[in-house]
């Protein structure tokens, strides 16, 4: 069994930075994608970012520039580095990561969810 567990979430103000972290355990053999993806009220869930094992990352068009993901595979974790927050950017923040078991067999998994909200 695989836990996500994320933190760093919290109230900031406009034009600040915030850094979430998830950090996976349990019965890990490796990690493939890693990725963040946020969902406000009454909107769906979008993927904001997210980072193959390789290194190659993507990120929604709206976060560009501001949002920086990274992974330390060691340390089975994935950091959202978010700069220059605006206020569209408060929603719950949730890390996914696709994750190989000791048998090799690969699930999705799921962070709790971490709010962000951010003031103007």
């Amino acid at each position: 069994q695989v836990q996500l567990v994320e933190s760093g979430g919290g109230l900031v103000q406009a034009g600040g930075p915030l850094r979430l972290s998830c950090v996976a355990s349990g019965s890990i053999f490796s990690i493939d994608d890693m990725g963040w993806y946020r969902q406000a009220p009454g909107k769906q869930r979008e993927l904001v970012a997210v980072v193959l094992y390789g290194g190659i990352t993507n990120y929604a068009d709206s976060v560009k520039g501001r949002f920086t993901i990274s992974r330390d595979n060691a340390k089975n974790t994935v950091y959202l580095q978010m700069n220059s927050l605006q206020p569209g950017d408060t929603a719950v923040y949730y890390c996914n990561m696709e994750v190989y078991d000791d048998n090799h067999y690969l699930n999705a998994y799921w962070g709790q969810g971490t709010q962000v909200t951010v003031s103007s």
